[in-house]
Formats: structure tokens, sequence, C-alpha cells
């Protein structure tokens, strides 16, 4: 039977590098992008890649609740199962905004749009034999001493920098955290740091940051996939279920990740600020 993957951030970077190599192996690919021109390119690079394959690329915009409902329900009409799921979409703003759904966009970026999309998601990720959710993290979710379980993003709305290192953490608790509410029912998460990649997310840095960032060795995407699709194919008996990766093996991620009450907070604040935008609540 054809194994179905979906891939945020598929329109560019390691989404698409991950997309192209899943697309070669057989795979069906469901692609998300934001920007409609990326997407149409990308579409296709995969069909010149992978010949005769079954690929489909939506268009949504993860910071966005609704978007991110929107794409899960259109996802579900594609298919009645998925193998994988990558949650690979994400980055900073050059600039602190909130959306009109009232969320500091960063942080909705990064976790809350990825939060709806694989809580509606699990009936479909459930339906395959050996699932697996495998989030795109950041060694910045290694920068910061936690989230502030005061208030997940308020105290974010001054600063890209932060918003995103609390993004990039959640990544990480959240991926344990569906390690332990459905390994039992065979669902394998993970998240994993890929390195610093050659991509358009430096586009989007605020110039301070960019001062730092231009300096700075980059990898090509195909690189910064390697781990993602290593997670995709690894034996479930070989790896942490929840487990935190970088370049094909363990990383030791942020002490406050692993923590079985911050993941039950997570969910719990994640669920608040979803519903507060009255437009996508997630299903648990």
């Amino acid at each position: 039977m054809v194994q179905t993957a979906v891939i945020t951030g598929a329109s560019a970077g390691v989404g698409l590098a991950a997309a192209k190599a899943l697309a070669r192996e057989g795979w069906r690919v469901i692609g998300v992008g934001r920007n409609a021109e990326r997407c149409a390119a990308a579409e296709a690079e995969l069909r010149e890649a992978a010949p005769g394959g079954d690929v489909t690329m939506l268009r949504g915009d993860l910071s966005l609740m609704a978007d991110a409902a929107r794409l899960a329900d259109e996802i579900a009409m594609l298919t009645d199962r998925i193998d994988s799921l990558a949650n690979n979409a994400g980055g900073m703003i050059p600039e602190p905004k909130v959306t009109a759904e009232g969320l500091e966009e960063c942080f909705a970026g990064n976790h809350l749009g990825p939060f709806v999309l694989t809580t509606r998601l699990l009936p479909l990720l459930l339906a395959a034999p050996q699932p697996r959710v495998i989030n795109t993290s950041s060694d910045g979710s290694e920068m910061i001493p936690g989230l502030n379980w005061d208030d997940l993003q308020d105290s974010l709305k001054q600063s890209p920098g932060a918003s995103y290192c609390s993004g990039k953490l959640a990544n990480v608790i959240f991926a344990a955290e569906l390690a332990r509410r459905y390994g039992g029912e065979g669902l394998l998460a993970f998240s994993f740091h890929p390195g610093t990649v050659a991509s358009n997310f430096f586009a989007h840095v605020p110039e301070t940051t960019r001062v730092h960032t231009d300096a700075m060795e980059k990898i090509a995407p195909e690189q910064g996939a390697e781990t993602l699709l290593w997670l995709n194919s690894q034996p479930a008996e070989s790896i942490d279920n929840g487990g935190y990766y970088h370049r094909c093996a363990p990383r030791v991620p942020n002490p406050t990740a692993h923590d079985p009450a911050n993941g039950a907070r997570l969910w719990a604040l994640s669920e608040e600020l979803v519903s507060s935008t009255n437009s996508a609540s997630p299903r648990t």
C-alpha cells in the first residue's frame, strides 16, 4: 500500500527537499505552503523529481487557526490515512505582530497552527499502522530557560526572537507529549534540529538578527532534511519515542522539554489559546 506523507513548509527549504526524497521513494506527498507562486513552483519541481508521482500542494497560513483547520479538512478529503506528518513550516518574523485572530504571529505559526493541524489529523494518523509526527524545531529551543507559563504569548509580542525560541521549544514539548498520549496507540512523535540551513528563513529575520545570521555557515536544505528522513525511516524500536534529534542522533533538549507536567500544561494552554479565536477548536 502506498504511504502518505503530509509535509508543511514544503514549498522551499527542508520541506521541499524532504518532499522530493519521499516522492522519489514512491510516497504520496501532500505538501503545504503559504505562498501561491512558491507552491506552484514547488509542485513543478516535485513532479520533475518524481515523474508520475502522486503529489498535491495545498496553500495555507499556519499562523491563522482557521487556515490550519481548513487545511486539516482539505487533507481529510484527499486521504483516509496519514503515515507521516512533518510539521516543518515555521520561522521568524521581522517585527512583532498580532494576527487578525488576536494571537502573536510567530508563536502561532511555529506552534499553535501545527498544534491545530496535528490534533485535527489524529484520526487519520491513528488509522495508519505506524504513524509518525516529526516536528522541525531548532537549537533556539535550547537557548531559553523555558516557556512563560503565566502567559504563553503576551510577553513575546515585543520580541520576535523570544517568540521564535518559545515556539521551537513548544515543538519539542509537543512531540514528547504526543508520544506520551498516543504512543500506546502506535503513534511515534519526534522533534529535531536541522542545523543552520540556507533557505528563505533568513529573509524574514529582524535586521538586528541578520547581522549575526549572515555570518553563520549554512548547510544545503538536503542536508537539513536528512534527520527528518532518517526519523521517518528508522525502526520504532531503535529510536526514542518523543525524543529530540540532530544529525541523525539523539540530542540533549532544553531541560524543561521532557517534563510530563510541562507537556500537559502546554497542551491545555494551547487548547485555550486556539479556542479563544473561535475558529478552530482542536480535536483531542
